[in-house]
């Protein structure tokens, strides 16, 4: 299923299981942003309101004409959505100059054989696989560290959640002189200054009767309501300088409306375990 919609000048594609070969751009002078990853990146339906992911708000800070497919799947992990063939599909229709998003790291910290990678060995060795092909077409990969997580000591220090993770990405994009958007840094960063109390507001934090799809409320402090979405997403586009169409009014604009998300009818299941 393919849905195309307009968001402050900026078109936005989400896909499913047809995968990404419909949404080539029209002219062949456009740049396609495709989006790697987990749940914290993904698109949610009109349904889940007011969840979101972060590459669903990426097109609210870019300029028209610029075109972001969002392939990134709950519950993935580095290792099941190359093994699942979605990394193939998206190698198939990338073109020279096309950038390629890539952020794990929650799904391969799981204890899940299907989805668990070691930071220093087999995260690393799939991050490569995404890399090699994005450069084998001569598109552009850039390795995205994992969001971090809403933590707070009970004194209200935040603390990091990924372990060694990010430090093994910030060390392969070292290596393979990959360009880098240091999400862990910049987002722990700004939970820290926020602090316990205000970041409820970016998580899936909701009181009971808050939300019809959350009757009896939630604390959820990995996924991202529609706030968080957006500004995990400022945060990308604004250390992106490699990113086509980045749109610096938008960065300046601290109130976005959590309305102008295009929301999917449906979004794609995890992979199969």
């Amino acid at each position: 299923m393919l849905l195309r919609a307009a968001v402050t000048g900026a078109v936005a594609h989400w896909l499913g299981a047809a995968g990404p070969a419909e949404a080539r751009p029209s002219k062949d002078d456009r740049r396609t942003i495709y989006v790697v990853g987990d749940s914290t990146a993904s698109a949610y339906a009109t349904t889940e309101v007011p969840r979101a992911g972060w590459g669903q708000a990426l097109p609210l800070f870019l300029t028209p004409g610029t075109t972001v497919v969002n392939e990134a799947v709950s519950a993935s992990s580095s290792k099941s959505f190359s093994v699942a063939g979605r990394l193939d599909r998206i190698l198939a229709v990338l073109r020279p100059r096309d950038v390629l998003l890539i952020s794990f790291g929650h799904g391969d910290e799981s204890e899940h054989p299907t989805r668990h990678t070691d930071p220093w060995t087999t995260f690393q060795d799939y991050l490569q696989l995404y890399i090699d092909g994005a450069r084998a077409t001569r598109a552009l990969p850039v390795l995205v560290t994992p969001v971090e997580r809403r933590r707070f000591t009970a004194d209200g220090v935040s603390f990091l959640s990924h372990g060694e993770y990010p430090d093994a990405m910030r060390a392969l994009a070292a290596t393979t002189r990959t360009p880098l958007i240091d999400l862990a840094a910049l987002s722990f960063a700004l939970w820290s200054s926020l602090g316990p109390e205000a970041t409820k507001d970016y998580f899936l934090w909701l009181d009971a009767g808050e939300s019809p799809k959350f009757p009896n409320g939630v604390s959820d402090d990995t996924h991202l309501q529609a706030r968080g979405a957006i500004e995990v997403a400022r945060l990308v586009v604004s250390a992106g300088r490699m990113l086509p169409g980045r749109d610096r009014r938008a960065l300046r604009d601290p109130d976005l409306s959590a309305d102008l998300l295009v929301r999917p009818p449906t979004r794609p299941g995890p992979d199969p375990l």
